[in-house]
């Protein structure tokens, strides 16, 4: 060979390894392993402290994003806050499991991330609540802060969950406030059926949300949108066993604001309690929830497939003299279809003060076979429309309002609509 060639051929390697060598090291440099500040996974030792630090070390880098690393192991952490703002964005990698206690009880937080703008948690790894230890623990029934929610997100821009698990959180598994632009992929959220308050994500007071191609089974609703929401999307979640999908409850607290455009399409809900809910409170609270729709979501033996429910008291004990004064319209349930685990499989139990307005079924296919006959709709103080396939057949009151093609049950808009109609 050429000596020309030979020499150019060996400063080509020696370039690619000094390359090699300076991306390594700032890759090294940019990383904190958490095994570097003394952790230890061992699923026994108290790692809150090594955490702590390597959080401050990640967050205070300058130069560029950042990662904080949880390699394989099972990681025991108490209570931990993670505060920004950083000095960039920042990683939180966990590969192995986090562990909490199990007398982790007396706070509302286990793992809080606050204060970010630009954040992901990614890696494939576990939050294990260890809530087995606390869902019976008679004096939490009594104190609502007494169980922690597994993971916070609170006042956080721009941010991913991507790939991660939650199990056995203690309450919620996962709380999403005052938050904007964030997108959960891929996450995994497993709790028994029987498993009080486990909430798979909670969200309220944040905008621009989706949760998408994930798989939730609790023991409450899959996925709880409170108060002061708008622009959340829920695509391709498969929700089961659990509580269902669920606008709600509103109207029950002082400064509950309005929920708006929100979408839930793709879905699949198995065994649950309810399917699509919106729940509200008796109570003088004045509010909206508009713009919704539901989009190719597939029932399977669930309990209360679509359900709007104005009378919502789960305890029993509520002033039935107190009507929601919670305004539900322009509502579109577009291609449901599967399997009703009850007789009623569509119901509207709207407020007599502020009945629902524009609530829209086109292409609702929902079988029930029992004792009772075919599914069966219920409805009260509720006006819209009903299109293309209806099984269970309509009662929904058409609305005057609509430019709707007259069909062989729009007789029933001459029913006063205080009254209940039931449809077969």
């Amino acid at each position: 060979m050429d000596s020309k060639l030979v020499c150019m051929y060996y400063c080509f390697i020696v370039f690619i390894l000094v390359l090699a060598n300076e991306v390594g090291g700032q890759l090294e440099g940019r990383v904190f392993d958490v095994t570097n500040f003394g952790a230890v996974g061992d699923g026994k030792s108290d790692n809150t402290k090594p955490f702590r630090d390597a959080f401050a070390n990640a967050c205070s880098y300058t130069s560029g994003s950042s990662m904080m690393l949880i390699p394989k192991g099972t990681f025991m952490v108490k209570s931990a806050v993670f505060k920004g703002p950083c000095k960039g964005p920042i990683e939180f990698r966990l590969e192995g499991t986090i562990k909490a206690p199990a007398d982790l009880v007396g706070d509302d937080k286990w793992v809080a991330f606050r204060y970010f703008n630009g954040l992901s948690i990614t890696g494939g790894g576990t939050f294990d609540g260890s809530g087995e230890t606390a869902w019976h623990n008679k004096h939490c029934r009594k104190n609502s802060k007494c169980l922690p929610v597994s993971i916070r997100l609170e006042f956080v821009d721009n941010a991913v969950v991507s790939g991660i698990s939650s199990l056995n959180s203690k309450f919620f598994h996962m709380s999403i406030y005052k938050s904007s632009n964030i997108e959960l992929d891929g996450i995994t959220i497993t709790a028994p059926a029987d498993s009080p308050n486990t909430d798979g994500v909670h969200i309220s007071n944040s905008y621009n949300i989706r949760i998408l191609n994930s798989s939730i089974a609790t023991g409450d609703d899959c996925i709880s949108l409170g108060t002061g929401n708008k622009n959340i999307f829920i695509s391709k979640v498969k929700c089961g066993p659990g509580h269902g999908i669920s606008i709600g409850s509103l109207g029950k607290y002082e400064g509950d604001t309005d929920v708006s455009r929100v979408t839930v399409q793709h879905c699949t809900l198995t065994r649950t309690q309810n399917g699509l809910r919106i729940k509200t409170w008796g109570s003088d609270i004045k509010l909206k929830v508009y713009n919704i729709t539901y989009d190719d979501v597939i029932m399977d033996d669930v309990y209360n497939p679509i359900f709007i429910d104005q009378k919502y008291c789960p305890s029993g004990d509520c002033d039935k003299s107190k009507v929601s004064s919670v305004q539900i319209q322009d509502v579109w349930f577009n291609n449901v279809r599967g399997s009703s685990k009850s007789e009623y499989a569509v119901k509207f139990l709207c407020s007599s003060e502020y009945p629902c307005n524009n609530i829209n079924l086109r292409d609702i296919n929902l079988l029930y076979q029992g004792p009772e006959g075919p599914a069966k709709s219920s409805c009260s103080n509720v006006r819209g429309s009903a299109s293309a396939t209806q099984n269970p057949h309509p009662c929904i009151l058409e609305s005057s309002s609509l430019a709707c093609p007259v069909t062989s049950s729009s007789w029933i808009s001459l029913i006063p609509i205080g009254l209940v109609w039931l449809g077969q």
